[in-house]
């Protein structure tokens, strides 16, 4: 999985929506406790820069330790193992072990994860009761109807490129299965729909676009996706390289806890 996007790491660092830190709010509300929270598969840490954090420090392990999130007060515990490693975390978290976890946050990754493997470790490491799961992805981008009509265009000529995983992205992760107890963020089949704003030139949209797998694929293939075309239409219906618009990226959310 972390092969698909090393090539492409600041590209994604730099073009990726950020989630609106009243999400977190918004899970943190739905959990009894705010000790110890887990973001899985955090890569760059994108998801980490969505919220505003007092103390960042890192560690030896190959873990990032964030503390002081506001609101309301949370110690976060990011992880940069690959999916296969799951067996090492309980060792890792040190500081509680299991039923200690009151959150564990999963952004655009959990399609990659072996998942009756990692359900059966989030299961074990969640406080009971009040601990919660949540996951969600993002899968499109609106703007306006002119750009919105030749980004599916583009969109469309990318299909063939993507891992076979991705679809359960597409799809808002619909078919994903949860075998938790909702919440009241989604749940197994209805995920929570989430909007992602974000204000982009067209130059940081390309950015975003140019970090997809599948475009980075496709050239390893000797597809161009975006070739010189192809940016200059996306350009033009934009309105220019430098012209900021309103974007939003349509997230969806599952979030639940362990059943008892």
């Amino acid at each position: 999985m972390a092969g698909l996007f090393d090539k492409q790491a600041d590209l994604y660092l730099d073009g990726r929506p950020t989630y609106p830190a009243r999400w977190y709010s918004m899970l943190a509300d739905h959990t009894l406790h705010h000790s110890l929270a887990w973001d899985v598969g955090t890569g760059n840490g994108q998801a980490a820069l969505s919220a505003s954090y007092a103390l960042c420090c890192s560690r030896p392990d190959g873990l990032l330790l964030v503390a002081g999130f506001k609101p309301p007060p949370v110690c976060r515990l990011f992880s940069r193992l690959v999916a296969e490693h799951y067996e090492q975390v309980l060792e890792l978290i040190l500081i509680g072990g299991e039923n200690s976890v009151d959150l564990v946050t999963v952004a655009q990754a959990v399609h990659w994860f072996d998942l009756p493997k990692f359900y059966s470790l989030v299961a074990r490491l969640l406080r009971k009761p009040g601990g919660v799961l949540a996951v969600w992805c993002y899968n499109d981008a609106v703007v306006s109807p002119a750009f919105d009509s030749a980004f599916k265009r583009f969109h469309d000529s990318t299909l063939p490129f993507w891992h076979p995983n991705a679809q359960l992205i597409f799809e808002g992760y619909k078919r994903l299965p949860f075998p938790f107890e909702s919440v009241g963020l989604g749940s197994e089949g209805k995920p929570l729909e989430l909007d992602i704003p974000k204000e982009m030139s067209f130059d940081g949209f390309l950015k975003m676009i140019s970090s997809w797998s599948a475009v980075v694929t496709a050239k390893e293939q000797g597809v161009d996706l975006l070739s010189q075309s192809v940016v200059k239409e996306l350009e033009t219906v934009w309105g220019g390289s430098k012209l900021v618009r309103s974007v939003i990226c349509k997230a969806f959310m599952l979030a639940g806890k362990v059943k008892l």
